[in-house]
């Protein structure tokens, strides 16, 4: 089996998995904290926490898939290169998609129990009494 192609291969998928990874786990991490911030408005450190934390459950969910991927056959030619690296990309920002979704999911459930949380009771309407009870 040759690993003429195998290692430029591996080498460029773990770089652009790396990178894209972090890339959105920042994205997440900042753009997350307004949400996170608005919920925990009471205890603002909470926020950070949780936010951190969601963060290293993203990276750990993510490089993992992405090791996992990295496992392949080994390309014969340069054009069998590009496509396995093309096809592991893809899975990959498949996956990248659908975590993030995930996270931005998680966002709105979180933020959404908060603001039905402290919201005031409704209001009951006053019916307007008959002749009988006057």
């Amino acid at each position: 089996m040759p690993t003429e192609y195998a290692i430029p291969v591996y080498v460029s998928y773990g770089l652009c998995s790396v990178g894209l990874t972090i890339w959105l786990a920042r994205t997440l991490f900042k753009s997350g904290q307004v949400f996170l911030d608005d919920v925990f408005v009471e205890t603002p450190k909470m926020s950070l926490a949780v936010n951190r934390l969601l963060v290293v459950g993203f990276y750990l969910l993510n490089l993992g898939y992405a090791l996992i991927m990295l496992k392949g056959q080994h390309p014969a030619d340069a054009v069998e290169a590009i496509e396995t690296l093309a096809q592991k990309l893809g899975a990959l920002l498949l996956a990248l998609g659908a975590i993030h979704f995930g996270n931005l999911y998680l966002f709105h459930r979180i933020r959404r129990r908060t603001q039905i949380r402290l919201e005031p009771p409704p209001v009951r309407p006053q019916f307007m009494r008959g002749p009988a009870e006057a």
